[in-house]
This record gives C-alpha cells, structure tokens and sequence, in this order.
C-alpha cells in the first residue's frame, strides 16, 4: 500500500477573509504586525483577540487610540449544523463596534454575518467567511484597501421604514435611537 493511500484525508478550511482599511495606514505603520494576502491556520479552539496588546491579541494595531484588547472572534457550531460560525463580541470599554448597523456596547457579542462591515472608530473591516469542513482549523487571510470601504465597496444598508419614505444619507456617525412605535 502507498502513502498516498494511508494518508488523512484533505478537509478544506472555514476561511474568515478580512479587507481592513484605516485613512492612516500608509503614513503610521497602524497595520505593521500583520501579514496580508497569506493565510493563517489556526485552532477552531482559539478565541482570536484584536487590540493593540501584543502579549493578549493575535492581531495588533499600532495606535493609542485602539483598546488593548479591541474586540474577539470565536468560532462554534450551530446546533443542528455541520459548518462553523463566529460570534464577534467588543472587549473596549471605551469605544463601541459597529457591525453592519448594529452597535455593541461593551462585552455584546453577536453571530457574525457571512459577509459585513465591521467598524470602530477610523477603522474599518470586510468580514467575508467562506465555509470549509474542518472541525479542528480555521484560516484567516487580511488584504488591505487602498481606499475607504464603506464609500467605495461596501453599500451600508439603512433600514427603509415601513411608510417607504426613505431619504439616502451618510450612516458614518448613525447611532441607534430609541423611540416609540406611536412616534412613526
């Protein structure tokens, strides 16, 4: 019998694919520790950690104005399902996340979308995943874009109420708002 035969058998990988930009990245060295357009193989049991603490976070940013722990992704299996998600939950005290639309305070956490817009302060992050049949790993891959994701690639999509007036505008700085269903 050959090798080829008594090896294990290839499981392809979930992939998390994470376009970042910052308007500083090529002046300041904000991105400095990370390697982009390689992917990284890593334990499905690892919780990855983004900051600026290089002893905490597997992926630092250079800058003061990031939390030491920013925020972590974990990866867990939906009950009833054979593929891997991730939870994103915001570890700064300081600063909220924004993903997509939805802002998390301090300590919420959310099941990441398959694709979406993940901000906080002047940063801004592409999420896409792309699903693979390992358990065990799971890979991440960073690009960097030259320019401003939510202007250029990424549409933001604002709820259109229910009376179907919908006028477009910057969501940059939106907030949600609470309010009575009486107000609408």
């Amino acid at each position: 019998m050959s090798n080829f035969e008594d090896a294990d058998t290839e499981e392809t990988l979930t992939c998390l694919r994470m376009t970042v930009y910052h308007p500083g990245q090529l002046q300041s060295g904000i991105f400095q520790s990370i390697r982009f357009y390689n992917r990284e193989k890593l334990p499905s049991s690892e919780v990855v950690k983004f900051g600026r603490n290089s002893n905490i976070c597997r992926y630092t940013f250079q800058d003061k104005q990031v939390s030491r722990v920013q925020f972590a992704l974990q990866l867990f299996k939906q009950f009833d399902s054979s593929v891997l998600s991730f939870e994103i939950k915001n570890m700064s005290k300081k600063t909220g996340l924004i993903v997509d639309n939805k802002e998390l305070g301090y300590l919420n956490k959310m099941d990441l979308p398959y694709k979406c817009m993940v901000r906080f302060g002047e940063y801004q992050f592409l999420i896409e995943k792309e699903d693979g049949e390992s358990l065990e790993f799971f890979e991440t891959q960073f690009m960097l874009s030259p320019r401003s994701l939510s202007q250029e690639n990424w549409p933001l999509q604002k709820p259109i109420p229910e009376n179907g007036d919908y006028s477009p505008c910057c969501v940059q700085n939106t907030f949600p708002t609470e309010m009575d269903e009486n107000e609408l």
